[in-house]
C-alpha cells in the first residue's frame, strides 16, 4: 500500500468516514485500516526519500536522510569515474547512519551514542536500488581492433602447413600477449537509473606485459616472459 493511499485512508477517516467503509472502498481487511490508523500520527509526520512510494516499515528521518546523503555521495563518485561496488555502497550506508546518529546525540546533549543501529545489509540494498533507481552497468574499454576475418582465413591456412609438414601436437607452439592491469578498478559499477552510460573519465592504465607460451598438447607450458611498462 502506497503512502499516499494511507494518507487518503487517515484523511478520510478524519472527516468522518467509518472504518467499514475505508475497508470496502480499498479492499482491505478492517484491521488493516485500523492498524493504519493507529500509526497516523508517525504516518503523517514521515517524510520519504525521493522515489519511494512504499513504506514496509515506518522510518526514522535519520534513515531517510542517510539515504539522500547516499545519493548525492552516489552521484559525486559517479561524475568522478570511480567504481561503485555493492560492498562499497553498504559501507558508506553505515557509516552515513553513524554519523547522523553521532551528531543527534550531540545536539541533545547525549553522553553516548543511542544504541538503535542501522544495518546495510543486502535486503536493504536491493530495496534502496530498486526504489532510488540505480543500475549496474559494465565499463567497457576500447573496441577490439583485430582483424577477425584475416585470423579466421589464417586458421585454414595453418592447418594446410600442419598436415603437409606432418608436425604433431606437441610440437607446435602458440605465443601471445597480454596485458595485467594490476592497479584496474571493477568493471562493474552502480550508476542512476537516468544515465545510460558512465559519464567520460581516464581509467587507470599502469599495467605489465605478459608473454605466454605453450605447446597444441598442452604438456609443455614456458615460463611467461614479463615486459615491465614498454
Amino acid at each position: 500500500m502506497t503512502i499516499e493511499i494511507k494518507h487518503e485512508i487517515i484523511e478520510k477517516h478524519e472527516s468522518g468516514v467509518r472504518v467499514t467503509e475505508l475497508a470496502r472502498q480499498y479492499e482491505r481487511s478492517t484491521s488493516t485500516k485500523c492498524t493504519i490508523l493507529k500509526q497516523k500520527d508517525a504516518i503523517k509526520s514521515t517524510k520519504p526519500s525521493k522515489g519511494l512510494i512504499i513504506l514496509s516499515k515506518l522510518r526514522s528521518d535519520i534513515h531517510n536522510e542517510m539515504e539522500r546523503l547516499l545519493l548525492i555521495w552516489i552521484k559525486e563518485k559517479q561524475l568522478a569515474g570511480d567504481s561503485l561496488t555493492e560492498t562499497i555502497i553498504c559501507e558508506k550506508a553505515s557509516g552515513i547512519y553513524d554519523d547522523l546518529k553521532g551528531r543527534q546525540a550531540a545536539e541533545r546533549g547525549e553522553t553516548s551514542t543511542p544504541a538503535e543501529t542501522f544495518k546495510a545489509s543486502r535486503g536493504w540494498f536491493d530495496k534502496f536500488k530498486k526504489l532510488i533507481g540505480i543500475h549496474s552497468v559494465v565499463r567497457h574499454g576500447e573496441a577490439a581492433s583485430s582483424d577477425l576475418k584475416a585470423a579466421a582465413d589464417y586458421v585454414k591456412t595453418f592447418a594446410s602447413v600442419i598436415a603437409e609438414q606432418g608436425y604433431i601436437p606437441q610440437q607446435v607452439f602458440n605465443c601471445d600477449e597480454t596485458g595485467l592491469f594490476w592497479k584496474k578498478m571493477p568493471r562493474r559499477t552502480f550508476i542512476m537509473a537516468e544515465e545510460k552510460r558512465l559519464p567520460g573519465h581516464k581509467p587507470m592504465k599502469d599495467r605489465l606485459t605478459l608473454a605466454l607460451y605453450a605447446n597444441a598438447s598442452g604438456d609443455c607450458k614456458v615460463k611467461p616472459l614479463l615486459v615491465y611498462h614498454s
